[in-house]
């Protein structure tokens, strides 16, 4: 089994923002952050899950995410998203880019969820949310494409 830490930040809502994730199989380990210079919380929560996903190079094993993000979970437990995405309109939902992309990495792995309240001393979800803030504040800051082009039709 892997396990797979996740969360999402962002300092302001929009505004910079950063994602935490560690990997876990057996004793090996791997942490992954960025931040992006303007964002939301949920894409940040969305986008760890993601590139944790993305980043396991053995799909035949199991992987187990641990959150915090009840938009992650709710969206994917209760099967949401993917009622989402076979509507024709699915384009106008907030975040689509970043749910296609979930749905098509899911899709290759053996997934399931697992949610913590967050800040309540979790380990692992303390660190991500450590690495995820560091990212937000520090950079260095990418730019959330995805974001920045649905907020600039919006104006």
């Amino acid at each position: 089994m892997i396990q797979l830490f996740t969360d999402g930040s962002s300092r302001g809502n929009p505004g910079p923002g950063g994602y935490g994730a560690i990997l876990r199989y057996g004793a090996h380990e791997k942490e992954i952050t960025q931040g992006f210079r303007l964002t939301t919380n949920n894409r940040m929560e969305l986008l760890a899950v993601i590139v944790g996903l993305e980043a396991v190079t053995r799909p035949e094993i199991p992987i187990t995410v641990t959150t915090d993000s009840k938009y992650v979970v709710d969206a994917v437990e209760k099967k949401w998203v993917f009622g989402w995405a076979a509507k024709p309109d699915f384009g106008k939902k907030a975040n689509e880019d970043l749910w296609r992309r979930f749905i098509k990495i899911y899709k290759q792995r053996k997934v399931q969820f697992r949610w913590v309240r967050g800040h309540n001393g979790h380990p692992e979800n303390e660190r991500c949310d450590a690495l995820a803030v560091r990212s937000a504040v520090h950079g260095p800051l990418l730019i959330d494409a995805g974001y920045e082009a649905a907020a600039a039709q919006l104006s």
